[in-house]
């Protein structure tokens, strides 16, 4: 496929003294497409070349030259050189690099050789699957997806809450009252109540919290009946949590929790020793960070016991010297934006090489909140995910039934449709973004949803089956898509994969899911304008071919962000 902007960026580095790389990263694509399809400021060389912007641009412009047919003409706008690309050379090369790579278009080989891990979801065990780790699951599940198809080798970790004095209460309850509960029968439930109960215990009585603190020194210290509970914790709420799982298809390289490091943190520990980091500190150990404008990172508690912070930099070692990667990402809540400052900067010190320590990064995301206020699990006032998914595809089969009673398929495309719905409406939003969760919203079929991307892709299909047949590029006349609204969907379809690398650099993937929206929109704006079926031959070859593109890239970006689509609803 021709890339348009980097002839662009040939043509100017051959008239100005700034490197095409340079050219390149400057040259824009206007929110406006009167004012052209790729845009380069001149503003940059205005201190250079000792000139206005607008001279430097007019001067730009008599200078270029073209080739090849691509550039339809250049105009100067306030200091902006803009380019207009020749509708003809759009179409060929979008649809033509569409027909060679069917579900690898927008695919690349940008991050061969580098390895990317990810360490997202990680619920707590023994605690509800709540409506709270959806943020986390989904957006890391899309940056996954997304890194992966742009050709970076990626490991999903989920970094599962198995450790920390909440066992050490969980342990205590079950001690006291575990005959009470059917543990077995409805784990999570019953466990929650169990750690509600002791939790309320524990703001009545200091010495019930002392002894929940000395469950978990224990269970450090590997004392076999608190190990014996806490394995039985863990192992009935992995089966548990796996039916969220499978609902959204999520998958994992590592299940590594916060226990798997118990035996590697005394490594992090011997290390702050030896640089004489760790400082005494009310009783505790720390590491003093004062001069980077930060609270201590504390390293070990009064009681002897280890951190949320101890364990992420035993994870640090270990997954530097495990997956050599090239870029740790940590998808957790904005809440956490102090806690991986504190880490990153001890980390520092672990000696590990800089290429480590300068690309751990921290993909903070706002809440979600329901209308009455925020969640909380320790007043057990939650609403767990399976429940939630399950609701938006009951939901969905009765909007079903009333308007399509006798879709076959039914359950399947509901199931598709619910959960879509509801992973679309989380990514459709920069994911700083607090999120409050309204039904309405999310299954409404003609807002910017997820039901509505999927209907218009189910029109694609629709039209495809009425034709009754495919044509092949061959026989595609170029030119009988130059009608503003058909280009408009071919230059959406071109930009695909830039899109993609937006999303993956900015960590952001709501750039792909409003891209998509875009997308839907502008093929029923040229669904509206044009006839498609019942034109003249070339005229209908043409933009079937457009209508097979729409749908194919839809389908592509949606199965990134985690989402599948219906052939029918």
């Amino acid at each position: 496929m021709i890339n348009f902007k980097q002839k662009i960026a040939e043509e100017i580095a051959k008239e100005i003294s700034m490197s095409q790389e340079e050219i390149y990263g400057y040259i824009e694509v206007p929110t406006d497409e009167k004012m052209g399809d790729f845009s380069f400021p001149c503003f940059k060389l205005a201190k250079s070349l000792k000139k206005a912007p607008q001279m430097i641009a007019e001067e730009l412009k008599q200078k270029l030259t073209f080739e090849e047919e691509i550039i339809q003409k250049i105009e100067v706008v306030n200091g902006y050189l803009n380019f207009y690309i020749e509708p003809k050379a759009f179409v060929a090369t979008t649809l033509t690099e569409l027909s060679e790579k069917q579900e690898d278009y927008g695919k690349s080989k940008e991050g061969n050789g580098k390895n990317i891990v990810i360490d997202y979801s990680a619920p707590n065990i023994a605690k509800p699957f709540h409506i709270g780790h959806l943020r986390s699951t989904v957006i890391g599940g899309a940056i996954y997806k997304i890194y992966g198809f742009l050709g970076y080798h990626c490991t999903g970790v989920n970094h599962l809450g198995d450790y920390g004095t909440q066992f050490g209460k969980l342990i205590e309850g079950y001690k006291r009252w575990g005959e009470e509960y059917q543990i077995e029968e409805n784990p999570i439930d019953e466990l929650t109540k169990i750690y509600v109960r002791i939790n309320n215990l524990c703001k009545e009585d200091e010495t019930v919290l002392e002894a929940c603190r000395d469950n978990f020194k224990k269970l450090e210290e590997g004392d076999p009946y608190c190990v014996e509970i806490w394995n039985k914790f863990r192992e009935l709420s992995l089966k548990e949590f796996q039916k969220v799982y499978d609902l959204l298809q999520i998958t994992f390289d590592s299940w590594n929790g916060e226990a798997f490091y118990s035996d590697k943190m005394s490594e992090v520990v011997e290390i702050l020793k030896e640089k004489n980091l760790l400082k005494s500190s009310e009783g505790a150990m720390v590491v003093d960070l004062s001069e980077k404008e930060m609270p201590p990172c504390i390293i070990e508690k009064t009681n002897g016991s280890t951190t949320y912070a101890t364990r992420d930099l035993a994870a640090i070692l270990y997954r530097a010297r495990t997956y050599d990667f090239y870029k740790a990402l940590y998808v957790t809540s904005y809440e956490q934006i102090l806690h991986f400052k504190q880490v990153f900067e001890t980390a520092k010190n672990l000696n590990l090489d800089e290429k480590y320590t300068d690309n751990l990064v921290h993909i903070p995301f706002g809440m979600i909140q329901l209308k009455e206020g925020k969640m909380s699990t320790r007043e057990g006032n939650v609403i767990k995910l399976e429940d939630l998914l399950n609701e938006a595809i009951s939901r969905v089969m009765k909007i079903m039934e009333e308007k399509n009673p006798n879709l076959e398929k039914k359950e399947e495309i509901a199931k598709k449709i619910g959960i879509g719905a509801v992973i679309f409406n989380d990514l459709y939003n920069s994911r700083i973004k607090d999120e409050i969760f309204d039904w309405d919203t999310m299954l409404n079929f003609n807002g910017e949803t997820g039901p509505y991307m999927q209907y218009i892709y189910v029109r694609t299909k629709s039209l495809l089956e009425k034709a009754e047949y495919m044509p092949n590029i061959e026989d595609i006349n170029f030119a009988k898509l130059e009608d503003e609204a058909s280009i408009r969907v071919v230059k959406l379809l071109y930009g695909f994969q830039d899109i993609l690398k937006q999303a993956a650099e900015k960590y952001e993937p709501y750039i792909l899911a409003r891209y998509l929206i875009r997308l839907a929109q502008s093929f029923s704006s040229f669904y509206n304008e044009n006839k498609i079926l019942g034109e003249e031959k070339q005229v209908q070859d043409a933009r079937l071919y457009l209508t097979y593109s729409v749908g194919l890239v839809l389908k592509v970006g949606a199965n990134l962000l985690g989402i599948q689509m219906p052939d029918r609803m």
